[in-house]
């Protein structure tokens, strides 16, 4: 309705008229707008009419929320209050399920050690048990996934085994077999992110699985030179670790803490996710892996490094965390990363990295180097834990 104003002051029968055409325009507006967002990455902001209690539920507002957890009561707990959309699981996960004697669990072992028998083994044996094993531990991961699937509505991000870190045929090969487990389970591979080790070889086979169509997230990320070389090749999304950063950049300067805004592992992320912007590639920026940035006795520290990163595109938070900012009120987030300003700031230049100057430039990245190591040794022992879990079940 449109009510004309002719200067002459309204009477109470103008201002009701007045009050519905204005409720008619607003109800006519999209409800939502959409931000800036890699292709794929369907990051939605509404137009909020609620008032935000937490600092939880004004992060979600601004960066999609993945819980990093392979506890099925847990996720479901923070699934159903609708700010958590994805779910990240790691061979600790799998390994904690493996040992975990919840019914549930157990049950999902004991198809993985019967399915891998099935598929690998006749009846006087296993011509090759190590085959065995590792179809055991992938069907016990794709298990897990399944039932995260069931409880969020977004993806759920499944490992590569980590000990074929340093060879792309043989993760290609492993990852092509879990997406087909899980489509034999009836989840579409829409729904899964295959997680690769933030190696040269891992991210060369991401870039054959991506053409595939089988979406990869690269994980133990430390260095701008991983993320770089993950966007060129065209991975889905990559989980940089901000706190192992945090960790080494400490170790060298003898520092015990940093300003939130000054953390280099806070930076390191923004550097990613600038670059990303600037350059228009559609990789997300995920960080995972957190530390306090002030320290560990200081209020609130314990989310330092989260709330610096506010409006990044991701983040997976394990439970701890999500219940600190559940606590915390909503005015503590304030958006750290915005798309269009951390993009004109960038200063990287976009240089195609090939395998020999990606080796040339990693040779010097002590950080990168370092960690990455120490995230695929202390995954390997935690998968070579389930599979003598695994063994006492055959």
């Amino acid at each position: 309705m449109h009510v004309p104003f002719d200067g002459t002051k309204p009477n109470a029968t103008m201002r009701l008229k007045l009050v519905c055409s204005a409720i008619l325009a607003i109800s006519s507006l999209p409800t939502s707008i959409s931000a800036f967002s890699p292709r794929h990455h369907h990051r939605t902001i509404y137009a909020s009419t609620r008032l935000f209690t937490s600092a939880l539920e004004t992060l979600a507002d601004l960066t999609t929320l993945s819980i990093d957890s392979g506890c099925i009561d847990t996720v479901a707990k923070y699934a159903k209050t609708g700010l958590i959309t994805d779910a990240t699981t790691n061979p600790l996960f799998v390994s904690q399920a493996g040992s975990n004697g919840d019914v549930r669990y157990e049950e999902m072992v004991m198809e993985a050690v019967t399915y891998a028998k099935a598929k690998t083994c006749a009846q006087d044996g296993c011509d090759l048990p190590d085959n065995t094993l590792n179809l055991a531990v992938d069907r016990l991961a794709v298990n897990l996934g399944k039932q995260l699937t069931s409880l969020v509505s977004g993806r759920v991000s499944t490992e590569v085994d980590i000990r074929l870190s340093y060879n792309t045929e043989a993760s290609v090969e492993r990852a092509r077999s879990i997406i087909a487990m899980y489509e034999e389970m009836g989840v579409s591979k829409d729904r899964i992110l295959i997680k690769l080790a933030g190696t040269w070889e891992g991210i060369q086979a991401a870039k054959v699985l991506e053409k595939e169509g089988i979406q990869c997230n690269i994980t133990l990320v430390f260095s701008f030179l991983q993320a770089a070389a993950a966007a060129q090749a065209g991975a889905y999304l990559i989980s940089p670790f901000p706190g192992r950063i945090l960790d080494w950049h400490k170790k060298q300067s003898g520092k015990e803490s940093y300003p939130p805004d000054a953390d280099p592992g806070v930076l390191a992320v923004k550097r990613m996710f600038a670059y990303f912007r600037k350059y228009k590639y559609d990789t997300i920026c995920m960080p995972a892996s957190w530390r306090p940035s002030r320290g560990v006795n200081v209020e609130g520290g314990d989310v330092d490094q989260i709330l610096a990163l506010a409006g990044v595109d991701e983040m997976t938070i394990p439970p701890p965390l999500l219940d600190s900012l559940s606590s915390m009120p909503s005015t503590v987030v304030v958006r750290k990363c915005d798309a269009k300003a951390d993009a004109a700031a960038c200063t990287d230049p976009d240089f195609l990295l090939t395998e020999d100057s990606y080796k040339t430039y990693w040779d010097t990245d002590d950080c990168g180097k370092e960690k990455l190591k120490e995230g695929i040794d202390s995954f390997t022992v935690e998968t070579e834990k389930l599979i003598k879990i695994l063994i006492e079940k055959f």
